[in-house]
C-alpha cells in the first residue's frame, strides 16, 4: 500500500468525524497524495470494524459507479463497492433528519435480497438470480464526506462508496417479476418526476452487478450472505434532496417506495 499505517488511520479518523459531525473534509486524494486503491478499501474496512465494535451489524452492499457516465466522470472502467449496516436502513414512507448528512443524494435501485450464499470467483449472472430469493424497490440516500462531491476513486472508495442509507418498499418473490433488466422506474421529487430509467442502465442487467460485487469481495477473501441486501446500482441519475422534500421512486413490477426528508 502507498500510505503508512498511521496516515490510513489518519483519512479514517477524518471520514469518520465528518460523518459524524456532518461537515465534510476536503478531499483525501488531495491531503494524502499517495492514496492508492488498495488504501482507500483498507480505509473503508477499517470504519466498517470500528461501526462493528459498537454492535453495529452489517445487512448488505451497495455497489457504485456502474453508469457509464460516472465512470467517464471519475476515469475509471468498473464499480466500486460499500457496506450496509443495519443503522443505515430507514422505514419506507418515513422521516430522515437532512442534518444527519453532508449533502445528500438519493438514487432508485432494485434491492435484492439473498437465499444463498454467493462467493467468487467465477460467480455469473445467473448465479445471482438463482441465489436470490426476494428483489424490492429501494431507495439509496448517498452522501460525500467530501466537501462539494469533488472525489476522485479512491476518495469515494474510501468513504464507503459514498453509500449513507436505504430504504426499500415490499419484497417480490423473484420468480414472480419480470426481466430485472426491463424494470422501469420513474423518480418523484415533491410529486414532480426529476429522472426515469430502467433496470438495463445497470451494467446492462442489475444481476451483473451483483455478480461483479460477488466476485470482487471473493478477492478480498468475503462472500455474500444468504439474508444480505445487496443494492446493484442506480437506475437514474441522483438528484440532491433537502429538509422538507419528499423522494418518491416508482417501480414498474415492484410498487414504490418512499422517504421524507425533515
Amino acid at each position: 500500500m502507498a500510505l503508512t499505517a498511521e496516515e490510513r488511520e489518519r483519512a479514517a479518523r477524518l471520514l469518520r468525524e465528518a460523518e459524524r459531525h456532518a461537515v465534510p473534509v476536503e478531499p483525501l486524494s488531495d491531503l494524502l497524495p499517495g492514496l492508492d486503491l488498495a488504501d482507500a478499501y483498507a480505509i473503508q474496512r477499517a470504519n466498517v470494524a470500528r461501526r462493528l465494535a459498537t454492535k453495529s451489524v452489517v445487512v448488505g452492499h451497495k455497489v457504485g459507479l456502474t453508469a457509464v457516465a460516472m465512470q467517464k466522470l471519475l476515469g475509471v472502467d468498473e464499480p466500486d463497492f460499500g457496506h450496509l449496516l443495519d443503522d443505515m436502513v430507514h422505514r419506507d414512507g418515513g422521516t430522515v433528519s437532512a442534518t444527519r448528512y453532508c449533502c445528500p443524494r438519493v438514487e432508485p435501485e432494485i434491492c435484492f435480497r439473498l437465499a444463498r450464499p454467493l462467493r467468487g470467483p467465477g460467480v455469473t449472472a445467473r448465479d445471482v438470480l438463482e441465489a436470490t430469493e426476494a428483489v424490492a424497490p429501494a431507495l439509496e440516500i448517498v452522501d460525500s464526506r467530501v466537501r462539494d462531491w469533488k472525489i476522485t476513486l479512491v476518495d469515494t472508495v474510501a468513504d464507503n462508496a459514498s453509500s449513507a442509507g436505504l430504504v426499500h418498499g415490499a419484497w417480490t418473490p423473484l420468480d414472480t417479476v419480470p426481466d430485472l433488466g426491463t424494470i422501469v422506474v420513474d423518480l418523484l421529487l415533491d410529486g414532480a418526476r426529476v429522472a426515469a430509467g430502467s433496470g438495463a442502465a445497470v451494467l446492462g442487467h442489475p444481476a451483473a452487478a451483483v455478480a461483479w460485487l460477488a466476485n470482487t469481495l471473493g478477492s478480498f477473501g468475503t462472500a455474500l450472505a444468504p439474508g444480505h441486501l445487496v443494492l446493484p446500482g442506480a437506475m437514474t441519475t441522483a438528484p440532491f434532496v433537502t429538509a422538507g422534500q419528499r423522494i418518491e421512486a416508482r417501480f414498474s413490477a415492484l410498487g414504490p417506495v418512499s422517504l421524507t426528508f425533515t
